[in-house]
């Protein structure tokens, strides 16, 4: 029998943070690899009843969602993203604009701007202008500078998140992907590349981490609203 205590709700297979939407604007995500379809539609309908703000579970594979969406009806999926979403919040003043270096960094733009669309942040998304052409992202420098924050999805060597630094005033979050050959390293590359940018400032999220990124903007946008 599920029982709550201190903000803490126990479905004996998972603990459930409850109070975690008063603390930082937003329900408990949760990561969908490793959970059952049945699990996941438990822990999505207990987290719907406890709080009012959207319900998202993330790296999600279709037959998965179908059999969830079945069970917990309203919802809906994102095959791109991988990502369930049920209660999309509404969408608020703070522009958030995803930039990609190649196509091979889609999946993971993709889910940075599923997830931050589903939680109320003004998505736009700019594809395939990484450093090789450099005129490509110059094209877009001034749209990227009117964003309130960009995410920056590079790999190889991730340079781009060094040039996106150097063009804009508002903050820049890096997330370093693992494409790219041999001495990519995974990401690995990427990652220290953008650890080490020039261009100061730079917040840096982990591997693959589109969903990372969107927390990230998520935080800065809550953080202004709670002050205006």
């Amino acid at each position: 029998m599920p029982h709550t205590h201190t903000h803490v709700h126990d479905l004996d297979f998972a603990q459930l943070d409850i109070g975690r939407e008063r603390r930082q604007g937003l329900p408990e995500v949760v990561y969908g690899p490793g959970k059952t379809p049945g699990q996941i539609r438990v822990i999505a309908g207990e987290l719907l009843r406890h709080n009012s703000g959207p319900v998202l579970v993330t790296r999600v594979d279709a037959g998965t969602a179908t059999e969830v969406l079945d069970q917990l009806p309203g919802g809906s999926y994102d095959s791109s993203a991988g990502l369930l979403v049920w209660r999309p919040a509404a969408t608020h003043g703070f522009t958030l604009t995803v930039v990609s270096a190649g196509t091979s960094d889609l999946p993971v733009a993709a889910e940075a701007a599923a997830v931050a669309a589903a939680v109320g942040l003004a998505v736009t998304t700019v594809q395939d202008v990484g450093v090789a052409g450099l005129q490509r992202v110059l094209r877009v420098e001034e749209r990227l500078r009117e964003s309130d924050a960009v995410v920056v999805v590079a790999g190889m060597e991730g340079a781009l998140a060094s040039v996106v630094g150097g063009l804009v005033g508002c903050p820049v979050i890096a997330v370093p992907v693992s494409t790219g050959y041999g001495a990519s390293f995974a990401g690995v590359t990427a990652l220290l590349a953008m650890h080490a940018s020039c261009a100061a400032g730079i917040t840096v999220v982990n591997i693959d981490s589109g969903f990372g990124a969107a927390m990230a903007a998520h935080r800065l946008a809550w953080a202004g609203r709670r002050r205006a």
